[in-house]
């Protein structure tokens, strides 16, 4: 199925991960790509960011599948660099359809034991980076008059409180009033805007040797971290692969759910059942 045949997506968050399988998954469903990633391992995180050559490789399998791929290095937070990709996309890529905010970064740590840089950067970089990457192309997708879809990839703290993510939860929550308050205002215009809030999803930032700890052992943060984040269904390893977060982007990009917005959608293997 080419679902997605004549449009273009663009994806932050782009060179490896959540961000690399959503351009791979909505390319093999037809559409051509806007990829932005930092590009450098310029935050306060314990674990690998994206480079300039794992952007190389996204576009490299987005073209393997016949689309075209625009690779941009820009840092979210910078609105400058933001409006520079809007121009310099703007002869070759006149059209967007899909925008998907998946840019992120996360922590760990009790909210009393947080420090104040970490918490200003998680918030940076997941709500105003966000907010300026909708701002920046959301008029793209309003020139072209075709309404389009917005996805914002949250995550299951951005609906519960799970301990042990304070700064990531509260930036995460912050989403969720953004994302409802954007599918109002753009409903006239026929732009649909939902969040996918994953459960817990192998990629780099998983890697953060404080997390895992915290899925291991029988120590009491471990059993309220699990008592909170587990998943129901068995999963192997523990952990969803990117690509079962991609089949529901793909899905809220496309006109099979065109009566679709101002919805969270957890893909969490039951973690909000608990």
């Amino acid at each position: 199925m080419r679902r997605l045949a004549g449009k273009t997506a663009l994806v932050t968050g782009a060179a490896h991960g959540q961000g690399r399988a959503h351009c791979v998954r909505l390319a093999s469903e037809g559409a051509d790509i806007i990829a932005i990633d930092l590009c450098a391992q310029a935050l306060n995180v314990a674990y690998p960011l994206g480079s300039w050559e794992a952007l190389q490789e996204t576009a490299r399998q987005v073209e393997e599948l016949g689309r075209r791929c625009f690779i941009a290095k820009a840092d979210i937070r910078d609105r400058a660099a933001l409006d520079q990709v809007v121009s310099d996309t703007a002869a070759e890529f006149p059209r967007l359809d899909i925008l998907v905010a998946n840019a992120g970064m996360g922590s760990y740590g009790r909210v009393l034991e947080t420090p104040a840089e970490v918490w200003e950067q998680v918030v940076a970089v997941n709500m105003t980076g966000t907010f300026h990457t909708i701002q920046a192309f959301t008029p793209r997708i309003l020139e072209g008059g075709n309404g389009g879809s917005i996805i914002i990839i949250s995550s299951v703290s951005g609906i519960k409180g799970l301990p042990f993510t304070g700064a990531y939860a509260a930036s995460k929550h912050g989403l969720q009033g953004l994302a409802a308050v954007l599918a109002q205002e753009l409903a006239e215009h026929g732009i649909r805007v939902n969040t996918v809030n994953p459960g817990p999803v192998a990629t780099p930032l998983t890697s953060d040797e404080t997390g895992p700890a915290l899925l291991a052992g029988d120590h009491p943060d471990t059993l309220l971290f699990k008592g909170s984040f587990s998943p129901l269904l068995p999963l192997p390893g523990g952990f969803l692969a990117a690509e079962e977060i991609s089949a529901t982007v793909a899905w809220l990009a496309s006109d099979d759910s065109r009566y679709v917005t101002g919805l969270a959608v957890p893909v969490d293997a039951g973690v909000m059942a608990r």
